[in-house]
């Protein structure tokens, strides 16, 4: 789930509240090549008004086109574009691009406002509709599952936004938190030095007031949270690491040398944690492509970020389809 999303659901129970009616657009399925992965949204107001994509283009204009002439389906339907070859040169879909979209007509605020209460709460939410009737159940759930038609059922997922908790203010901290913002995590600051914390300057944050292990345990990571310790200095590293590494974020590193590292694991033993929790430490924290300079060591951080939070959503898909089976 990106914040993105959420500000689509958000605006459309805004226009919902405002009187208008809408359809909400997910993709289920793609074949091929396709510009938006399964679960990406799209809300189009009666009147042609469209905030989020399922492609990009030209599929957004042909669905404001059926909004302004009525033409949407009035119950819970599917629609698939790109079945022919004529289909996939008309919307500018890519070689051999296929897409399948539910479509959920919505003329009061209740069907979108809890599914909406639950993201803001940072629920990991499984919402279902009965295609025949409208019917719409949520159930908390564990692993995030690809968009699904099972029978009479279509299932999809929300889950809160990604955020990235980094420890330190200095320069490496600011512009982690400057390109993390970009790939849509939403990020939160701790720095305990004030004569630190005074330079800083990037927009967009969160501040988290108090010493690092404290601040950890207030924001309650969950598994959408990573955390990333940047101070060099052992002492407020550590005392983020003696907590995060019992949480439930997804990803855990720390700034400094394989030789510091080594040390920090030692004084690691010293304290409540077991070795597969040290295990989890990601130190030296980043991917190994030979960063030097704050940008790039920023950047080999957050490749190493994103690919454990991929590999992490393709074991949860695939627990829920050994689950289904």
């Amino acid at each position: 789930m990106k914040s993105a999303d959420l500000e689509v659901l958000e605006r459309a129970l805004d226009w919902l509240n405002h009187g208008y009616q809408a359809h909400l657009f997910t993709v289920v399925q793609t074949w091929g090549s396709a510009p938006r992965l399964p679960g990406a949204v799209l809300v189009v107001r009666d009147d042609g008004h469209l905030i989020g994509s399922v492609s990009g283009g030209c599929i957004e204009d042909d669905l404001a086109d059926k909004a302004r002439n009525q033409t949407l389906p009035t119950q819970p339907s599917i629609m698939e574009y790109g079945i022919s070859r004529e289909d996939a040169q008309r919307f500018r879909i890519p070689c051999g691009g296929r897409l399948q979209i539910f479509v959920e007509p919505l003329q009061h605020a209740s069907q979108l406002l809890p599914i909406v209460q639950n993201l803001r709460d940072r629920k990991l939410t499984k919402r279902s509709i009965r295609i025949s009737t409208g019917e719409i159940t949520l159930a908390e759930v564990l692993p995030e599952g690809a968009p699904r038609i099972e029978g009479d059922w279509f299932h999809t997922y929300f889950g809160p936004q990604w955020r990235l908790l980094i420890i330190g203010a200095n320069q490496l901290g600011a512009t982690l938190a400057s390109m993390a913002q970009a790939l849509d995590f939403e990020v939160l600051v701790c720095e305990p030095r004030p004569e630190i914390r005074d330079e800083w300057h990037v927009d967009g944050v969160t501040w988290v007031y108090g010493m690092p292990d404290d601040v950890v345990l207030d924001i309650a990571p969950d598994t959408h949270t990573a955390i990333v310790a940047v101070t060099h200095d052992p002492k407020l590293d550590d005392m983020a690491l003696l907590e995060a590494l019992k949480s439930d974020a997804f990803y855990v590193g720390v700034l400094g040398s394989q030789k510091n590292q080594e040390k920090r694991r030692e004084r690691m033993r010293m304290f409540d944690l077991s070795e597969p929790e040290i295990a989890t430490m990601r130190g030296p924290v980043g991917l190994r492509i030979g960063s030097r300079t704050p940008a790039e060591i920023a950047v080999a951080i957050l490749a190493e970020l994103i690919q454990v939070r991929a590999q992490q959503t393709t074991i949860g898909l695939a627990r829920e389809v050994s689950c289904a089976a």
